[in-house]
């Protein structure tokens, strides 16, 4: 769900003015699924902007505290989850945690980097939502700890069904800044976008796993 929709306009403007958006209908992106996709957000690219950063930032807290309530620890999903992360939790005076895509090899072979202990309650910080796979996997690292996972944030989803589902299955409520329709909606009102690539982007959404097989 969209925490606010004028927010996630402002978000979506953000995201086009610094070219965090990316379009590639004839070399598509592969995510991490396996899932083709004529375009790719890379939210990273907001941390390098102040002014975009702060905004995040407190768009991220009103979220979680309007969705969440109170929680003990904000965790952050590596990699994109965690600078964003620790800047709520800096915010919000939390501890802040990190969950690793798989455990160290060497070391204490740790899989939950930070302090976290049973019964706490925490929120989840990721940059962006795709299918939910690599999110979930981490609410189940928190919830083996015998945490409370209480729900995840995110800057963007693409708004997938299959993500949708995967949240539904895990249990799990996710708010966002911003999201796929919208973002393609002010990339068409600021002519970031041709009618040719809202087609494809279209047709993509329709079925992602089925396009370009």
């Amino acid at each position: 769900m969209i925490h606010n929709r004028d927010s996630a306009r402002k978000v979506a403007d953000f995201l086009l003015q610094i070219k965090a958006v990316m379009l590639q209908p004839d070399k598509p992106f592969t995510w991490a699924s396996g899932i083709k996709s004529p375009i790719y957000c890379d939210n990273r690219k907001t941390l390098s902007n102040p002014k975009i950063r702060t905004y995040l930032r407190q768009q991220f807290v009103a979220a979680i505290t309007e969705q969440f309530g109170k929680q003990d620890v904000i965790a952050g999903v590596a990699t994109g989850g965690i600078p964003h992360g620790v800047l709520v939790a800096q915010d919000l005076g939390l501890p802040f945690v990190y969950v690793r895509s798989e455990a160290k090899k060497h070391g204490a072979g740790n899989l939950i980097e930070g302090e976290i202990t049973a019964g706490q309650s925490v929120v989840v910080v990721e940059d962006l939502i795709s299918t939910g796979g690599s999110t979930i996997k981490a609410v189940e690292a928190l919830r083996k700890e015998k945490c409370t996972v209480k729900g995840v944030a995110s800057i963007f989803s693409y708004n997938l069904k299959v993500s949708e589902e995967n949240f539904k299955k895990a249990k799990l409520t996710c708010v966002s800044l911003c999201d796929f329709p919208t973002l393609i909606v002010r990339a068409v009102e600021n002519n970031y976008i041709v009618e040719k690539d809202l087609k494809t982007l279209e047709d993509w959404m329709k079925n992602p796993e089925g396009w370009k097989k």
